[in-house]
């Protein structure tokens, strides 16, 4: 069996870290909502939480699924359906396409092997190396990791507990070890 690169290694295993970490934070801003928080939505141009979770579950599933094989933008993906909500959809069904949509990319981070990087995958047709396609993904849910935290915070006000280091807490966060911390980075998503 060939030696496998440690860097490669390494960079899959900081990629499962960030992922986790990114479900993580949006998991503790959706424990902090009411049922109804979710369909808020601040002005005519903004997107309710709702729509983000439809959208980014969306993605995810297309970008993920057959990830190696097929390209990223399925056939049955339709986007702008995305941002739209039907008759009757609640959270429970919004937690079920979230669910589903990060099981797409937990189940293939975890069967993707370090030569696997090297490959060359495809998304709407054009190539990208399965690091970028990677990246890309990381940061789009990311952006929108952030929209679910911002509009958490803008629904519960005084209410929210922060999903990282309070205002005006550093010195004290930084004078706590840091195995003793109850924050942790979305780059430490363990």
């Amino acid at each position: 069996m060939a030696e496998e690169n440690p860097v490669a290694v390494t960079y899959l295993e900081e990629l499962r870290k960030n992922f986790r970490g990114y479900k993580r934070l949006a998991d503790a801003a959706f424990a902090q909502l009411q049922d109804a928080d979710f369909f808020y939505t601040p002005d005519a141009e903004s997107l309710s939480m709702a729509l983000v979770i439809k959208h980014v579950s969306g993605n995810l599933r297309s970008r993920w699924t057959d990830f190696l094989t097929t390209d990223g933008e399925k056939p049955d993906r339709n986007r702008d359906q995305e941002f739209e909500l039907g008759a009757g959809v609640g959270r429970e069904q919004l937690m079920r396409w979230w669910e589903d949509g990060w099981n797409c990319v937990f189940q293939t981070l975890a069967a993707l092997r370090p030569g696997d990087l090297m490959r060359t995958v495809t998304i709407r047709g054009e190539p990208h190396s399965v690091v970028q396609a990677i990246i890309r993904s990381l940061t789009h849910t990311a952006y929108h990791v952030g929209q679910i935290a911002y509009l958490g915070k803008h629904i519960r006000k005084a209410a929210w507990k922060s999903l990282s280091i309070p205002k005006g807490k550093s010195a004290e966060f930084n004078a706590i070890k840091p195995e003793d911390r109850k924050y942790k980075s979305p780059h430490r998503g363990g």
